[in-house]
Order: structure tokens, then C-alpha cells, then sequence
């Protein structure tokens, strides 16, 4: 079976598009998924779900979206959970949660290398200039 997501750390952080998710849930045993579509409903989707929406080509700052996203992530992860996070096709703000969870974890010193990982391992990765503003705000050292 070819799985349309990717494991962004190993055995525990998979990501993807929205409809991957059931599929991640059920191969992965994925504990928590985190919906980053502000355009989701509401809805029974058979699994324990967060939405924590990030507005895409919006012209205000979603920097707080964005960290609250990253810590839905970064918390069910120390909490010992498998996580898989998506927003509709898996690109742009899946990516951009994806550079900054690796950089809340350490796995990544600077937004450049986090982005190199992340690409590497989902090579559809395009995260628009707006959201890397808001990865600089939220991780000026980085």
C-alpha cells in the first residue's frame, strides 16, 4: 500500500493532506490529529481530533494561530502521543507547522534547516512567504 503521507519524526509526528488522515489513524495508530483547514467543518471523523485552524493567504499576521498549532503538536508529543497534523493538500501550512515543530523539539537549529528536513521528507512542502514571517516572529533566534 503506498501511504500519501510522510513521517516527519520517526514513529511519532506523521504528515499529510486532509484526506490522508482516517488512513494515517488506522496504519500508524496515530493517538491525536491536528486539522490546521480553517475552511473544516465540524464533524464526527472517527477519531480524537484538535481543529487548529491557520487561515491561508490571509493578509493579517497568523502567528498566533500558528504557535498554537505548533504547541497542539509539541504537547501531545511529550505527552507520549503519535500525532498527524494537515491542512487540505499538505503543503503550505502543514509545512510551515511542520518547521516549527522541529524547531520547538530541537531537531532543527535555524528555520533553513528545519525547512530542508521537512522538505526532505515531504518534498510537496511550499510554505508561502507570509508564514515564514510568522516562523521568524515566533522564533527570532532560529
Amino acid at each position: 500500500m503506498t501511504k500519501n503521507y510522510q513521517e516527519l519524526v520517526k514513529d511519532r509526528i506523521f504528515i499529510g493532506g486532509a484526506a490522508d488522515a482516517k488512513d494515517a489513524v488506522e496504519t500508524e495508530q496515530v493517538d491525536l490529529v491536528v486539522d490546521l483547514r480553517a475552511e473544516a467543518a465540524e464533524d464526527d471523523y472517527g477519531y480524537e481530533r484538535i481543529h487548529s485552524p491557520i487561515v491561508d493567504d490571509s493578509e493579517e499576521h497568523q502567528d498566533e494561530s500558528v504557535k498554537k498549532a505548533i504547541e497542539e503538536v509539541v504537547d501531545a508529543y511529550n505527552d507520549g502521543k503519535k500525532v498527524y497534523f494537515h491542512c487540505a493538500g499538505g503543503s503550505n501550512r502543514t509545512g510551515t507547522v511542520a518547521i516549527g515543530t522541529l524547531l520547538a523539539l530541537g531537531k532543527a537549529g535555524s528555520i533553513g534547516e528545519a525547512e530542508a528536513q521537512a522538505t526532505a521528507v515531504r518534498p510537496k512542502i511550499s510554505v508561502k512567504p507570509q508564514m515564514k514571517e510568522s516562523l521568524q516572529r515566533i522564533f527570532p533566534n532560529a
